[in-house]
């Protein structure tokens, strides 16, 4: 006992260490020419050992600052033992040099086993925030708070997983033979049409699969730098492939529900691909009958979605994700990660424009990264102040029967 509680200690001393140092943003170029012109499996080794621990420390000293209540939901837990299990693994690599190649060969296999053990980190959480509400009811502050953590947490998600995935794919025994022109999981010459064209099909299927219908697809391309040339990025595919789906998904499912009584046949779900100076756009519209105003902003809230609710069963390997609502917040996560943006313009009563902003050059496609520091601490120390905007009343006063008081 005295044992655990002395290496319990000693993890809490090295997360409150790291968490220290703020996490170090590498560029799309960087990734790539590290991967292409020096890849060295040394050198990954010797940055990855310290990236990933700041990055697991910074997010665990934010999961610390939630509330107990939230903690303590089981879900929440094991989270934590995760995190704090891949932490205590990577330690041990702290002061072990790259020279032995059984020592490469280890950390690689570490670095598969915590991509394993964090797969279903995503609907997990989900799950720990739904045991939450279940229990204790809807909180304005808490769930405020819940909202930025979420962005931060699922942020530093994806850039764990994106640091992951370069190392084994660059140097693990499969590297890049399904992809041999990918570095890593970076295509240096991504054709964006053709993602679009793999994502509609893909949710087209699902569309199939529940309305035995499915809107076709119309795209068009502008290539500002290039005219009449095919669209062409450095970008990772299958974080573009995971946007595109997503919205897809949500413009099939609104037009086939608006159509699926009128004669008249579905409408097309169009998408524009344009390449500017600085930014590539892709803008998915449909005719599904857009949403309120109101509703935009509601729509990358974590805790709404239009469809039920699902639970986690133990007993499944798949985990569900629709009706955690959590899509379009992670999808525009994705957008900002290399300092894109994610926007939603709609019309009620006639569709709705999706458009994805990535930058057109690499070097610019920077990792934005959650930092713990004290302006995040005092964000979940601060309760929510009193709105200084007037509210529209529900009843409003009748001015034609209205009299003062004299």
């Amino acid at each position: 006992m005295k044992l655990f509680n002395f290496l319990l200690k000693d993890v809490t001393h090295k997360i409150e260490y790291y968490s220290r140092f703020s996490p170090s943003p590498m560029s799309i170029k960087q990734f790539l020419d590290f991967g292409r012109d020096n890849a060295c499996e040394k050198t990954s080794y010797m940055f990855l050992r310290k990236e990933l621990a700041v990055r697991l420390a910074n997010t665990m000293r934010e999961v610390s600052l939630l509330p107990v209540s939230l903690q303590s939901q089981p879900s929440i837990k094991l989270l934590e033992s995760w995190y704090s299990q891949s932490f205590k693994e990577l330690l041990e690599y702290e002061k072990i040099s790259p020279e032995d190649p059984c020592t490469l060969k280890d950390f690689l296999e570490i670095l598969i086993k915590i991509q394993k053990r964090h797969s279903d980190v995503v609907p997990t959480m989900a799950q720990g925030v739904i045991e939450y509400i279940e229990k204790f009811g809807f909180d304005p502050f808490i769930s405020s708070n819940v909202q930025y953590f979420l962005d931060r947490f699922y942020t530093n998600r994806i850039s764990f997983r994106m640091l992951i995935n370069q190392h084994t794919l660059l140097f693990g025994d499969t590297a890049c033979l399904a992809q041999p022109k990918h570095i890593g999981s970076i295509d240096p010459a991504c054709n964006v049409a053709e993602v679009v064209r793999d994502a509609y099909e893909s949710a087209k299927m699902v569309c199939d699969k529940y309305y035995m219908t499915a809107p076709e697809l119309k795209i068009w391309e502008i290539n500002c730098k290039a005219p009449k040339k095919p669209i062409q990025v450095v970008y990772v595919p299958s974080h573009l492939f995971h946007m595109l789906f997503e919205l897809f998904k949500n413009s099939m499912r609104a037009t086939v529900e608006l159509y699926e009584n009128s004669s008249e046949g579905l409408p097309p779900v169009k998408a524009l691909v344009t390449l500017g100076k600085e930014d590539l756009s892709i803008k998915i519209s449909d005719k599904g009958g857009g949403v309120p105003l109101r509703m935009i902003d509601r729509l990358f809230n974590y805790t709404y979605s239009t469809a039920p609710t699902p639970h986690l069963d133990p007993s499944h390997i798949t985990v569900p994700l629709a009706g955690f609502g959590y899509g379009l917040p992670i999808c525009r996560l994705y957008a900002r990660y290399f300092q894109g943006e994610l926007s939603l313009y709609s019309i009620e009563g006639f569709g709705t424009d999706a458009v994805i902003h990535l930058k057109a050059l690499s070097s610019e496609s920077i990792e934005r990264l959650p930092v713990f520091n004290r302006s995040a601490w005092r964000h979940y120390q601060t309760g929510p102040e009193a709105d200084d905007w007037s509210n529209p009343r529900s009843d409003p006063r009748d001015a034609s029967t209205y009299k003062a008081n004299r």
